[in-house]
């Protein structure tokens, strides 16, 4: 996984008064847990715009007026209009107990479908991991190389090495679509 530093602040008020003047100061509210205790905090929300609006997977080094975490990004919710952030979940990263995490998933490969004149659609964009943090990789690969026209390539097909896939092993990753133009012609 990529590594990504963000620096906060403890939080003194807690509750919704308190999250709300933090976010009139450009604060994000944030809360650490899966560890010994739960850390409430707050960091300033330009730091989340590489973490936030990337599909890269980053391990996050929480600097909290001194203290160091390592965590990953559980979960981020945004206001429906304005798409400000609301609040921000960490999930602490503790050595020897594997996490659940959502990974990109790469296409690879040049299909011989393709090529004839078929459409790649890839019908899934990530896929849920579960390991120790060590073995997350940044991203899965999915080899297209082999696939003709209306064919398929499944989760089954995914190698990852260290980690445990829980997406349904029969959940299409890409698919090879045939065009209007040449389904009547394959039949015929």
């Amino acid at each position: 996984m990529k590594k990504l530093e963000i620096v906060g602040f403890k939080r003194a008020n807690l509750g919704s008064k308190g999250a709300k003047d933090l976010r009139t100061e450009a604060l994000a509210p944030c809360v650490l847990y899966g560890g010994k205790e739960q850390v409430h905090f707050a960091v300033p929300m330009i730091l989340f715009r590489d973490l936030l609006y990337s599909s890269d997977v980053y391990e996050v080094a929480l600097n909290i007026e001194g203290d160091q975490y390592r965590a990953i990004l559980q979960d981020a919710q945004f206001h429906p209009v304005n798409e400000m952030i609301l609040h921000v979940d960490f999930l602490e990263i503790v050595d020897n107990k594997p996490i659940k995490i959502d990974v990109p998933i790469k296409i690879i490969g040049n299909s011989p479908g393709v090529i004839k004149g078929g459409k790649m659609i890839q019908k899934l964009r990530k896929v849920t991991l579960k390991g120790l943090a060590e073995n997350i990789p940044d991203f899965v690969t999915a080899d297209i190389s082999g696939l003709d026209l209306g064919q398929t390539v499944k989760v089954n097909k995914l190698d990852v090495k260290g980690c445990e896939i829980l997406n349904p092993m029969s959940n299409p990753v890409a698919t090879i679509d045939i065009p209007r133009a040449l389904r009547g012609k394959l039949t015929a």
